[in-house]
Parts: C-alpha cells; structure tokens; sequence
C-alpha cells in the first residue's frame, strides 16, 4: 500500500504531518516515509515543546550556515542562493528515510514523538513524501 504526502513549508523549520500519516496507516506492518528532496529530511522528535524545534533549526544552522558565511568559502555550488548547498548539507547528515512500526492502525511511535518535515531551504516549497506500509 502506498501514497504520498504532500507538504507546503514556508521556508526553513520543522514541520509535523504525523496526524495525516496516522490517518492514512491501516493494519500491521512497517511504514516507510521517503522524502524525494535532496534539501529537506525526515525526522521523528519531540512534539510537546515546540522550542525542541527551535532550538533544533538554530543548532544546525549553526552547524551549516550559509554559503555567504566567511567559513563556507570552501563552498563551489552557489549558484541556486546562499542556502542551497548548505541545505545539501544538511540533508546529507539528517534521514531521508523513516520506518515506523505500525500495529493494529496505529503507529508506534512514542508518547511525545512526531513525524517532521525538516525545511533546510530558505523560501516556501511544495515536499512530496512517499508512504510505503508493507
């Protein structure tokens, strides 16, 4: 069974579509989330405390700043903005790819875990995340 998710973000954050995939789930399986981006990932944390989030996008954008930033001149893919390859980045060291057990119609997931679309990039974009549940 398979579907796909499509996801508006409105420039670089964290953003949870946990009820839409809990409303799609049916059954037991395994549930696999693939986001098709190469400058946003997936992630499962905590949704109780939206400074969790905050404090989340503030440390990777000081992990990755962007490519305007003097310790970023090593940089050569620049051409699509300052954000672009740093969001490359970030994509490369966060999942791209989930798997959530699925057990009788609901997922598994912890009291305060929720599934997240992490936006690296700077301006609104349209995600599109593939649900596989076998």
């Amino acid at each position: 069974m398979q579907t796909q998710f499509a996801i508006s973000t409105a420039g670089p954050g964290l953003y949870e579509f946990s009820r839409d995939v809990a409303a799609w789930v049916q059954g037991t399986g395994l549930l696999t989330l693939f986001i098709q981006h190469t400058s946003a990932s997936l992630v499962i944390q905590e949704n109780a405390d939206p400074e969790v989030q905050t404090d989340l996008q503030n440390f990777f954008a000081r992990l990755v700043p962007p490519s305007t930033d003097p310790s970023m001149a090593y940089l050569t893919h620049t051409y699509e903005g300052p954000d672009d390859m740093p969001a490359h980045i970030k994509a490369a060291l966060l999942p791209t790819h989930l798997s959530i057990p699925v057990t009788d119609g609901k997922l598994a997931l912890g009291t305060w875990q929720g599934i997240y679309l992490f936006e690296h990039r700077d301006r609104p974009h349209r995600r599109t995340v593939i649900a596989h549940l076998t």
